[in-house]
């Protein structure tokens, strides 16, 4: 039978066997924000080069839907480093990490940065002549083996380390015109798909500024957020000093029973790192009285600001930490955001009102009975905890909204001392292709919740946008008023959670909507050979995920 029956977009379609997506998408295109790009075929991410041999539920993807950015990002880098290629044959372009609305990239020659404003412009003009030619990215599938050995001949170690222990017997590659590449995922078939895009120079490298979901048409101006690129090139150079650019050189460490010195060097860091912002805040000039930490969610906030308490007591202040989560409005008097979820993400759902009260009064030496939430009743418990602030005593107080000006509006700025975590992940998978700090945090977030609050991946997954939603409007604004930004990635923790999140991925099944997503992460943390926690102390910050902290017995 030369035909075959599939629901498209939900509608019942006769089509012919055979027949690919691309095919498909022309008549579909019209319906959609921006280019279709991709499709989910029975809940799996299909390329459009993909071809429909049975009956299936197809729905298209374009760049409103985070693996249509994915898939976009992909190939308009590829196009970036075929550019380089051709316009300088001596240099590489070699990714480092997103910035704001784009993706830094250095361009080096021996393993040096070369690059000055008018070759940005060249190189622009040399991505829009190939987009212009419509040159296609051709797959290939080349044997485990064989792509060891042409990585090796090209002299790509990076990219030879990144596959050496990979359980697969395949690689897919792809290739642009003269030159083949790897990036861990899907393309558009031709540079002709990509239409939006522009490169600006920056720190002796280039951003590379790309369509967003949420403004798929256009592009995103571009404030770079310096204070946090100061933090990303911290880490890459550290990364470096101990030989961990990227997960090969990790897999390395782990196979030669070396990862044991790594996590002591690395929670050493981080320890060192606490200890000066203490220090920071007990020598300042101006005295300072609260000391508020922000951050996106899984950064490890609650983690850090019981280590930052350890370090002030050293110092000799007394800290009392107060947890804006406490705070937080009953569950049915929750404001609901523009899709009509309930939006936790929102300083609405605090009762800022009666925090400021709270805090005031602190700060004049009265006693308060602070609230305590329950979330597994979704409201506050009937008596509270009481509070004075007397003297040697300093404010702790942790939560995504620490920043925002509105939340102290009724405290002198001067009495304050911002800071700013995150999960800032600086290690690569090669030269080429990044690990997104969004995907650590999800990583994150999906092993704790599962652990200690009882939801499901699935839930997680599909309450993840709205999460991500709520940090661009409410922290990422304010992350640069921080006094001091705080890094608590961990250079080695993936290779842990791998072990916890790896099987509650593997339960969502192609039949729910999830899949896609799951199988995604478990490809991503199927690159990190896994590693025991028997040398991870107990006030570690991944502990806050893992589970055996010390500070939540």
């Amino acid at each position: 039978m030369n035909k075959v029956t599939i629901r498209l977009n939900g509608k019942a379609v006769e089509v012919k066997k055979g027949v690919s997506l691309v095919e498909l998408s022309k008549e579909e295109q019209k319906g959609y924000k921006s280019r279709i790009v991709a499709a989910k075929v029975n809940n799996e991410l299909k390329e459009l080069t993909h071809t429909i041999e049975e009956e299936s539920e197809i729905s298209f993807v374009d760049l409103t839907d985070d693996d249509g950015v994915r898939i976009y990002q992909r190939s308009l880098k590829f196009i970036l480093i075929k550019a380089v290629k051709d316009l300088f044959p001596d240099r590489e372009a070699a990714i480092c990490h997103s910035i704001s609305r784009g993706i830094f990239f250095e361009i080096l020659r021996d393993g040096k940065q070369q690059l000055i404003s008018e070759e940005v412009k060249a190189i622009e003009a040399k991505m829009w002549e190939l987009i212009k030619q419509d040159v296609p990215f051709n797959k290939l599938v080349v044997p485990l083996e064989d792509a060891k050995q042409l990585l090796m001949e090209k002299g790509r170690y990076d990219r030879y380390l990144a596959i050496k222990y990979r359980t697969k017997s395949y690689v897919s590659m792809y290739t642009l015109d003269d030159i083949e590449n790897y990036f861990y995922g899907y393309m558009v078939p031709s540079t002709g798909y990509i239409d939006k895009f522009k490169l600006e120079y920056y720190e002796n490298g280039l951003i590379m500024i790309l369509p967003n979901k949420e403004n798929p048409t256009s592009l995103p101006d571009i404030k770079v957020p310096e204070k946090l690129f100061g933090i990303f090139t911290e880490y890459r150079n550290w990364g470096k000093i101990l030989g961990v650019e990227n997960v090969g050189d990790l897999n390395e460490i782990i196979m030669n029973d070396n990862i044991g010195d790594l996590i002591r060097i690395s929670e050493a860091l981080h320890e060192k790192k606490i200890g000066q912002i203490a220090d920071k805040i007990c020598f300042s000039t101006i005295p300072k009285r609260i000391i508020l930490i922000a951050g996106p969610s899984s950064s490890g906030k609650t983690t850090f600001a019981h280590r930052l308490s350890i370090q002030l007591r050293v110092n000799g202040y007394v800290p009392i930490m107060v947890s804006l989560d406490d705070y937080f409005l009953n569950r049915e008097n929750t404001p609901v955001d523009e899709f009509g979820e309930k939006d936790f993400e929102a300083l609405e759902a605090v009762d800022v009102k009666l925090f400021n009260q709270h805090l005031n009064a602190l700060l004049k030496g009265e006693e308060i009975e602070k609230p305590i939430y329950n979330f597994k009743m979704g409201k506050r418990e009937e008596k509270g905890e009481k509070l004075r602030l007397e003297e040697g005593n300093i404010l702790v107080i942790e939560g995504i909204h620490g920043l925002n000006p509105k939340l102290t509006s009724e405290v002198e700025d001067n009495s304050k001392f911002k800071i700013y975590v995150s999960a800032i992940t600086s290690m690569k998978i090669d030269n080429h292709n990044r690990i997104p700090t969004t995907d650590s945090r999800k990583i994150r977030r999906i092993t704790r919740d599962f652990q200690f609050r009882g939801v499901s991946a699935i839930s997680t997954i599909d309450r993840w946008p709205s999460v991500r939603r709520g940090e661009e409007k409410n922290i990422f604004p304010y992350q640069e008023q921080a006094d001091i930004m705080f890094n608590s990635s961990l250079i080695y923790e993936l290779g842990v959670l791998r072990s916890l999140a790896e099987p509650v991925l593997k339960e969502i099944t192609p039949e729910q909507s999830q899949y896609a997503e799951a199988r995604r992460l478990i490809e991503f943390l199927s690159y990190f050979l896994p590693i025991e926690t028997k040398d991870i102390p107990d006030n570690s910050i991944v502990k806050e995920f893992l589970g055996g902290s010390c500070f939540y017995r």
